[in-house]
């Protein structure tokens, strides 16, 4: 255990912190895995409640612990990585994560497109455009609330086909030879909607990612696709490289 400097500008709760997640890391505490009380840690570490509470609610607004009213304090299932790029379908990320994907049609509809929908997908207003709502799960965990709008005249029965419990895009590959080669995409934080929130089980103000992304073939944009994610679950990830 290493002893919090009292000496350091940096923070107490900061240096503190740090040490929980070493403790995390060292000790391999898995999913789920008890922490020790803020009692515990104050002896510990000779610090203030209210300095220990403020480095613990800092790891739960991160995800990396939660709470559970009466018990203690737990540690947080490991976010997944969010990669920004042109990547696979949910239900194949999910698959590649030893993870069990799955889905909940929430919505589907046939509607004119207008102001930046018509937009985004390049279409004329007024145009059919098909809406499917969706809730994405991974083992049976609420992960994302998904809204694809997808131009009618490229896939006209798609609404008949069922959805639920299979990869969008493997449909729309399988049945209208629809296959993305480019795409540009968007995030940013956000709050989650009252509604979302009870659809994801999440507390109310808990904080969201807010995507939006346009898939190409050919240089036509097949999909538009705004989705809700858990910020509580999900980190973005990207790679770099320096340009010569």
């Amino acid at each position: 255990m290493t002893a919090i400097d009292a000496s350091s500008p940096v923070p107490k709760y900061v240096q503190l912190r740090g040490r929980l997640l070493d403790l995390i890391d060292e000790a391999g505490l898995g999913a789920d895995a008890p922490m020790p009380s803020e009692r515990e840690l104050c002896q510990s570490y000779g610090l203030s409640r209210m300095t220990v509470r403020q480095a613990v609610d800092q790891l739960v607004a991160e995800g990396r612990l939660y709470r559970v009213p009466g018990k203690g304090t737990f540690v947080a299932r490991p976010k997944i990585d969010m990669p920004l790029r042109l990547s696979s379908s949910f239900t194949a990320e999910m698959q590649a994560r030893g993870m069990r994907p799955g889905s909940v049609d929430l919505d589907q509809r046939t509607v004119p497109a207008l102001g930046h929908v018509a937009k985004g997908l390049g279409v004329a207003p007024g145009s059919p455009v098909h809406i499917i709502e969706r809730l994405r799960t991974a083992d049976g965990t609420p992960m994302a609330l998904e809204r694809c709008h997808i131009p009618a005249a490229l896939a006209p029965d798609l609404l008949t086909v069922r959805t639920q419990g299979q990869s969008l895009y493997d449909l729309l590959e399988r049945r209208y030879g629809i296959v993305f080669d480019s795409g540009d995409q968007t995030v940013e934080a956000s709050i989650v909607a009252p509604g979302d929130a009870e659809l994801l089980h999440l507390p109310h103000g808990s904080p969201v990612l807010l995507l939006h992304r346009r898939s190409y073939q050919n240089s036509l944009c097949a999909e538009l696709t705004e989705s809700t994610y858990r910020a509580d679950r999900y980190q973005l990830h990207t790679s770099l490289a320096r340009s010569r």
